[in-house]
């Protein structure tokens, strides 16, 4: 499915589906400034230090993280919001604060997404990761993507009834994927509010589609879909198999049955998956 395709889909799901009842927050402000301040030819790194330090949450985020272990080596400690970008880089410190952004316009309280935007927030990072080592992935893209796939979650659980009973029932079984269960419960599912979300805060249609597909992977191989969405798509499973690798936990469903698939798509070896879980463990480490 193309990307114009898609979002005829959600166009018509939002206007005749059951999706009408859904509203999409808003965008925040400050990551609207953000994204157009790096939209530039040459991002606006002054406009990037001032949306940073307009929120003393988020300039504290980036100082701590600048001054973890991961970064403060033999150096001395960060001590300004503009010390930390440096030290951090543009990209890691963009990826931070959309991270910051996004988790506090739509907080999540409830037991049933425990830890939710400190694993989207480990996504995205080993997203980031896997594109500077994946030949044609751009690394804001797929930061974007990891962070994003799973936003739809939080906007049901807010809006729609009795989502929170579905989230443990989709967990639990296997004899479906996560999606068709939402499905069943609601008409609708994670993935396409996800999407919605993606096209109303005006982010780009490619990450639209690949939020839209993220669990789709018959998309694999297929011409009808633009390559960058196939390469999110199989490169999100693969940052999911990592992420759950250095939290201790088991191979999911979805790794189990597409796994192999993933890595013969992205042309990658078991020794590549092992020597990249490895560098990616310490950059998960100061996730917190």
């Amino acid at each position: 499915m193309r990307t114009d395709a898609i979002a005829a889909e959600l166009t018509q799901a939002r206007t005749k589906g059951s999706l009408r009842e859904i509203q999409i927050p808003p965008c925040p402000e400050l990551l609207a400034r953000l994204r157009a301040a790096m939209a530039l030819r040459e991002p606006d790194l002054s406009e990037v230090q001032a949306v940073a330090s307009s929120d003393v949450a988020m300039g504290a985020t980036l100082l701590r993280v600048a001054n973890s272990p991961v970064h403060l080596g033999d150096g001395a400690p960060c001590v300004s919001v503009g010390q930390a970008m440096t030290r951090l880089g543009l990209m890691h410190t963009v990826s931070l604060m959309s991270s910051f952004l996004v988790r506090h316009a739509l907080p999540v309280k409830s037991p049933h997404l425990q830890r939710f935007w400190e694993r989207s927030h480990k996504r995205s990072v080993a997203m980031e990761f896997l594109a500077q080592r994946i030949p044609g992935m751009h690394a804001a893209l797929a930061s974007s993507h990891g962070l994003f796939c799973h936003v739809g979650m939080p906007v049901m659980l807010q809006q729609v009834r009795g989502y929170g009973a579905t989230l443990v029932e989709a967990g639990a079984r296997i004899d479906r994927p996560f999606v068709a269960t939402e499905d069943a419960n609601h008409r609708c599912n994670h993935a396409v509010v996800g999407a919605l979300t993606v096209r109303a805060w005006g982010l780009p249609a490619v990450l639209m589609a690949s939020v839209r597909l993220h669990h789709d992977f018959s998309v694999l191989g297929d011409a009808g879909v633009e390559s960058e969405v196939q390469g999110l798509v199989a490169t999100g499973l693969l940052a999911d198999h990592l992420m759950r690798r250095h939290e201790g936990l088991s191979p999911d469903a979805d790794w189990q049955q597409q796994g192999e698939r993933v890595l013969d798509w992205l042309q990658l070896s078991a020794t590549d998956l092992q020597e990249w879980g490895d560098l990616l463990e310490p950059l998960l480490d100061e996730v917190f």
